[in-house]
């Protein structure tokens, strides 16, 4: 008998693991040489790197880890962004894009190697990516983004037709040796280390504002002091926002996923249709290892959606009964993920003339790669490396053109009146 109905409560797969590790709020001033604020992606490997390096880390949670942005993901571990590098190469030149690829895949290969010398179980496989056109309208974007692929050296192979879907494809561009994973599997399994190599990790601890430039001090709400030589903040959003207007800067989406226990083999491909409703696929395993497809999509900016808060589920268990049958859908979530203005994270100095003060946001639905992108360049700033990336992820970028603020400051106060 099946039982696809909705769930009543929404529930991320990610999160029903059975691990009850917790750690202590923190109850006294302390000084390290870094401080981090959010115990997301970025944060956890950020600790991860810094402790490596033989640095004092404080790596705080306002509320658990991982309960953020990583716990309601997908978890595609890929360089390949929907139809993104003709956009970037358009945007910020080939030279960039490139750049932004290379920073990707280094992040993939991050993971894949520190899965393996952490010995973490975290359902690692390697899997092509895809992203692929039912439609002739879009046919043209799909080859513009293959020849983005040829111009940058990203070996993309274009393929129609029967691509394992159970239905027609005009046409898809596959990218190999990619990556899915269980997040919070995989980022829990980098604590072990932190702890071993001296770091300290608190959860509970709100932070209230961050203050002062060679030395900054942040202040917790219950009003106790964290004194660093260098700040990250890895919150989803910067909270300190008084200075770098990431208000400005930033557009919120939501979007929505369902786990469900399908009736037909799922595609072994991790696919994003570049279609409007933009359908996402990936398979995963229950926690009894059962097997899952994840189905996500239906996504608005927030605060922006006009029909009910069950209507994007239904949309995507439409799908899901049309194309594959559901038995179950032991699982529903939602996520908010925020965009720049030109599509590259800012990563980096919060603002100029504040060295010691870093942020890392802005990674669009790619958090995975972008996220640990993002640790190893804020560990390079920190450590004195040298890094190929800077410039291009800079908050303080100055190619941020005036008429595309203008639109997003326009769209997010409209979007706060509603």
């Amino acid at each position: 008998m099946s039982h696809n109905h909705l769930p009543d409560l929404s529930h991320t797969l990610w999160r029903d693991t059975k691990s009850n590790q917790s750690f202590p709020k923190l109850k006294e001033n302390i000084k390290v040489d870094v401080a981090i604020i959010g115990a997301g992606v970025t944060g956890i490997t950020s600790a991860y790197l810094l402790t490596q390096h033989g640095l004092n880390v404080a790596l705080i949670e306002g509320d658990q880890i991982l309960s953020g942005t990583t716990g309601y993901t997908t978890a595609k571990v890929t360089s390949q962004h929907g139809s993104l590098y003709h956009k970037l190469t358009h945007q910020v030149g080939e030279e960039k894009a490139r750049l932004y690829y290379e920073a990707n895949e280094n992040a993939l290969s991050f993971i894949k190697k520190t899965a393996d010398k952490e010995k973490i179980d975290a359902e690692l496989q390697t899997k092509d990516a895809l992203i692929y056109t039912t439609s002739d309208q879009h046919l043209n974007e799909l080859e513009k983004e293959a020849q983005a692929y040829q111009k940058l050296g990203i070996e993309g192979i274009i393929a129609s037709g029967n691509i394992g879907m159970p239905f027609e494809v005009k046409l898809a561009l596959l990218l190999k040796n990619q990556v899915q994973f269980h997040p919070v599997k995989f980022f829990k399994g980098l604590l072990p280390s932190i702890l071993k190599n001296g770091g300290q990790i608190y959860e509970g601890t709100r932070i209230q504002s961050v203050k002062g430039k060679n030395q900054p001090t942040a202040l917790t709400m219950d009003g106790h002091t964290i004194t660093c030589n260098y700040c990250i903040v890895s919150s989803h959003f910067p909270f300190n926002d008084q200075l770098g207007l990431y208000f400005s800067r930033l557009h919120v989406e939501r979007s929505y996923c369902l786990a469900i226990k399908p009736h037909i083999e799922p595609p072994k491909s991790m696919t994003l249709s570049i279609d409007p409703a933009g359908t996402s696929l990936r398979t995963a395993n229950g926690p009894e290892g059962e097997p899952l497809l994840l189905i996500g999509g239906e996504g608005h900016t927030a605060g922006k959606n006009k029909r009910s808060n069950f209507a994007p589920y239904k949309a995507l268990k439409q799908f899901g009964e049309k194309w594959f049958g559901v038995e179950s859908i032991p699982y529903r979530w939602s996520s908010q993920d925020l965009h720049t203005l030109d599509s590259l994270p800012y990563i980096g100095q919060h603002v100029s003339g504040e060295e010691h003060l870093l942020v890392a946001t802005g990674f669009g639905k790619w958090g995975m790669t972008n996220g640990v992108a993002a640790a190893l360049l804020l560990r390079d700033k920190i450590i004195g490396n040298d890094h190929p990336y800077f410039s291009l992820f800079d908050p303080r970028r100055s190619k941020l053109k005036k008429a595309d603020m203008f639109h997003f400051v326009k769209e997010n106060a409209k979007r706060s009146e509603e």
